[in-house]
This record gives C-alpha cells, structure tokens and sequence, in this order.
C-alpha cells in the first residue's frame, strides 16, 4: 500500500467507503423488506380451528391443507423475493461500484491537480528559477495554505539568493579596481632604468599575488553570473570550443561533434577551467585527455589526467567554492572556484558534471549538457 501513489491510495479509499456503505444500505433494505413481510403474513394455519371440509359435489375439498400449501408456496415466493433481492442488490452494488472507483479516479486527479502544480513550480525552482511562484487560486483550504507557504518561502529565497548575488559582484567590481591600480603602480616601479635587485624580486612577487586575486575576482564574477538565468542561447559545438582552448598545449585531444546550446563565454569557461585543473595538478611529466563526443541525446565533454590519487570520499568537496586538496601540487596558485564554476555552468544549461579517480592516479571530469532539438 506504501509503494502507491496518493491519486491510487484515495481511489482505492473512495471506493471501500462507497463498497462499505452500499453493503451496509443493502444490508438495511433487506432486513427491512424482511421484516414488512412477515408483519403482512403474521397468521399461520395453526391459528385456525380444526380439520375443515368441504363437499364439492363428488370431490371433497381439505380447506386446512390447502392454506398449507398456499402458505409454503407464500414462504417460498419470500423466500426467492429476499433472494432475489441481494443478488440483483450485489450485482447492482458492484456496478456502481466500479462505476464510483472511476469517478473517484476523476475526482482524485481533480483535488491533486493543485499538488501537481506545486511540483510542477517546484522542478522548475530546483532548475534555477527562483523567480517562480505557484498563485494557486480557489478556496482557503489546506492545499491552498500550502501553496501559499510555498510561495513565501520561495519569494525570501529569491531575496537571499539576489543578495548574495549582488554583494558578490559589487565586492568583486570594487576590488577590481583597486587591484588594475596596484598592478599598474607595480609595473611602472620595474620599468624604471636599473631598479635593485630587492625592487625586482619585491615587484613579481607583488605581480604574483596581484594576479592570483585578479583570477579569484574574475571566478567570482563568473560564478554569480551562472547562477543566473541564461539570456543567451547560441548553438556551441563542444569540440570546437575545446580544439581553439586546448590549442598549442601538450594534450591529448579526442574531439568529436558535441553540438549543444547556451552561452558561449561560459561554455568556453567549463573547458578552460577543466583543462587548466588538468594541467596545474598534474605529476610532472604526466598526460592529460580532452575528448568530446555524443551519448545518449547529450553533449560529453571528458578531462582527465595523471594526477596524484584522490581518494573518493573528497570529490564532492572539490565542487565546492574554496575547496581544494592540500596534497594536490599547484593548489597554492589555485583560487578554489574552478570546478564551482565549472558545475554552476553546467547546471544552468541544464547539464551535470560528475567526476570520479582514475586508476592509476589522477581524475577524470565529466560534464554533460543537453543536445539541441
């Protein structure tokens, strides 16, 4: 009874009820018709005097037989009336019954097709879009208090998030400038004729970590930006993203037409970000493997390389914002975002990235995106 569904479980409850209270009207009915029955025929052949005859010419008429038998051929008659009456009642009950389970089939789907709106809104907020809300209209009953809720809930949410988003990218803009500034005064400090030798080393290092927090502002902008709502919807071939990235780098490239839709820049980052990780935590001397291709309906993009081992308990924690290995060599340079940003993407086109350790050492990423119609 647990493995089925609501609109089953109340068709099924509709119709026991209808069954139970059929049975039970039935059940008054005959006992009813019964008893009017023998109120009309309460006299017996008992009741009357003794043995009466009557002389009919030649013939002799026995007046108490013959109410005897008038009177069995009368239980008899009651008998099959009060028969008749609960088959042709059982039969009668059954039809309608069956006939009340289909109506209770149609009546069900109508008082879930609220709850069915409420999922519908809510597969659509669980793709992204938490602009979505439910309006259900109707009476102030109970499904209708729930989809109101949901609503509320829905609209502090979108608040959260759009915070969250907007601080995000205002903090980064404002930490871009001040960030050209440094990086501009450095520069100009080395390009002067003949600086010391402690100005140089003082300089790239500064240039350093310049960059590193250029790279972590620019993940943060492009992480907000994939959380929101796609305003683009080019065609993008995969392989053709991966063949101008993976250009004059030493990679293994299998790339195969894997047409899909969505943002350019951002696909182009999915593939940027996979293949620099690739390269950065690599052994060295290693190998790394780029391929694209089609499966099942869907656009796969494949990196992997030969990395350290990872243990598997740690990949979930690699796609979150910050996260890195320790023991992985380069995660110093890293800002912690790339495989975020990678799965935030995919997620906005509609797509999954799934990674797992490859034998030997290493990982290997997979993203697959939706194939256009």
């Amino acid at each position: 009874m647990r493995h089925l569904g609501i609109r089953t479980r109340l068709t099924l409850l509709y119709g026991v009820l209808f069954l139970l209270g059929g049975t039970i009207l039935l059940g008054v009915t005959y006992l009813l018709v019964k008893q009017n029955i023998h109120q009309r025929n309460s006299g017996t052949v008992a009741d009357l005097p003794a043995e009466i005859k009557v002389n009919l010419g030649e013939q002799q008429l026995r007046v108490n037989q013959f109410l005897k038998d008038l009177q069995a051929r009368q239980e008899k008659i009651e008998q099959d009336t009060l028969h008749a009456l609960l088959t042709q009642g059982a039969i009668a009950l059954g039809m309608v019954t069956v006939i009340g389970v289909g109506f209770g089939w149609l009546m069900a789907e109508r008082a879930l097709r609220p709850v069915g709106r409420i999922t519908e809104t809510a597969r659509r907020v669980a793709g992204g879009s938490l602009h979505e809300r439910i309006a259900l209209d109707g009476p102030a009953d109970e499904i209708k208090e729930l989809a109101d809720t949901f609503d509320s809930m829905l609209e502090r949410l979108d608040q959260a998030f759009d915070g969250q988003r907007r601080f995000a990218a205002n903090a980064s803009h404002e930490l871009r400038t001040p960030l050209t500034i440094n990086r501009t005064l450095i520069e100009v400090a080395l390009g002067r004729p003949a600086p010391p030798p402690e100005l140089v080393q003082l300089g790239e290092t500064l240039l350093a970590v310049n960059a590193r927090h250029e790279r972590l502002i620019d993940g943060l902008l492009t992480l907000v930006a994939s959380e929101q709502a796609l305003t683009v919807h080019d065609r993008v071939d995969l392989a053709e993203v991966a063949r101008h990235v993976v250009g004059g780098r030493e990679v293994s490239a299998d790339l195969r037409s894997a047409p899909t839709t969505g943002d350019p820049v951002l696909l182009e980052r999915i593939v940027q970000n996979l293949v620099d990780n690739a390269v950065a935590y690599n052994v060295p001397g290693g190998q790394v493997w780029v391929s694209t291709h089609r499966e099942d309906g869907h656009a796969a993009l494949v990196v992997s390389n030969t990395g350290p081992v990872v243990p598997p308990y740690e990949i979930p924690g690699l796609f979150e914002p910050f996260r890195r290995l320790r023991s992985r060599t380069g995660s110093a340079q890293g800002t912690g975002l790339g495989l975020s940003i990678v799965r935030s993407v995919a997620v906005a086109h509609g797509g999954t990235v799934a990674a797992q350790p490859r034998d030997g050492g290493g990982l290997t990423v997979t993203v697959t995106l939706p194939t256009p119609n």
